[in-house]
């Protein structure tokens, strides 16, 4: 299985893949991340350090295939997680898709690509151009992170564009929305009911999840000096577990900017009370919603 994880730069979509990562390898699967950033960060919470690019490493061979082997490239990271940062092109220069493309080509000619149960490709932050939409090519499953904010859901709604876009010719779905650290989910919920997705989980506002990011930890590594923290974990555990059950998924159909800013800033001028507005939807509805 591939899942391309995305969302907004800054909303902690590189943490919340490592936490994945981790909790899919509990669970007993063989798994790779692969950063698709060029600031080669995504899986510095993995191994505690900034590890060599695909791309620094191909132009150290002259881009001899044939000379580079899996461990100058492959890093294992916590918890038996293999990281894979595939780098970037010169600031303004180059496309991030193509430097993509050669990652997933060099782990092909490593035999490594499809020895894993599953690979996740942490792209980075907004949808912008083709490029960077790349790794929507090889996924099976996106999972889209955000948070509360109308930025946030901004992008995700950029990025449901172009994963309606790449399900035309690609056997890809969404897998659905997690939320990270929120205390409160009004906008999200506002967002759903106008497109219908799945929300796979909401993270509550933990302070912990940031600080496990500039301490270059994970949250199940924390855990060992935190036990306190393991209430933490069992979201990350429930992710993978959802993903795991190979949802049916869906193929989004994106709300137009203009109504998704209408929507959204109508719900920073006319706040209402989050518990009575779900109280009443399920009234409506007549059952309990996510």
């Amino acid at each position: 299985m591939k899942i391309a994880v995305y969302g907004k730069g800054g909303i902690g979509k590189s943490t919340t893949s490592c936490n994945i990562s981790i909790a899919l390898a509990r669970r007993g699967e063989k798994v790779l991340q692969i950063g698709c950033d060029p600031k080669h960060d995504s899986t510095f919470t993995l191994t505690g350090f900034l590890i060599p690019t695909i791309i620094d490493t191909l132009q150290s061979k002259d881009y001899h295939y044939e000379d580079i082997w899996s461990e100058d490239v492959i890093h294992k990271g916590y918890g038996g997680v293999d990281c894979v940062e595939a780098g970037g092109p010169p600031a303004g220069a180059g496309c991030g898709g193509y430097v993509v493309g050669e990652t997933v080509k060099l782990l092909k000619e490593l035999n490594a690509f499809y020895e894993y149960d599953i690979i996740l490709f942490d792209v980075l932050g907004d949808v912008v151009c083709g490029g960077f939409a790349a790794p929507l090519n090889y996924a099976d499953y996106c999972v889209i992170i955000t948070d509360n904010g109308f930025d946030a859901l901004f992008a995700a709604n950029r990025i449901t564009a172009s994963i309606r876009e790449k399900a035309r010719t690609h056997p890809l779905r969404l897998a659905g929305l997690v939320g990270n650290r929120t205390s409160k989910r009004d906008l999200i919920n506002k967002y759903v009911e106008a497109c219908p997705m799945p929300v796979i989980e909401v993270l509550p506002l933990i302070e912990d999840i940031r600080v496990s990011r500039v301490k270059g930890k994970t949250l199940f590594e924390m855990v060992g000096s935190e036990p306190s923290l393991n209430y933490v974990c069992e979201y990350y555990l429930d992710i993978a577990d959802q993903i795991l059950s190979q949802p049916e998924g869906i193929v989004p159909k994106e709300i137009p900017d203009r109504e998704l800013f209408s929507l959204l800033s109508d719900l920073y001028l006319n706040p209402i009370d989050e518990g009575k507005h779900q109280n009443n939807k399920e009234n409506l509805l007549g059952f309990t919603t996510i």
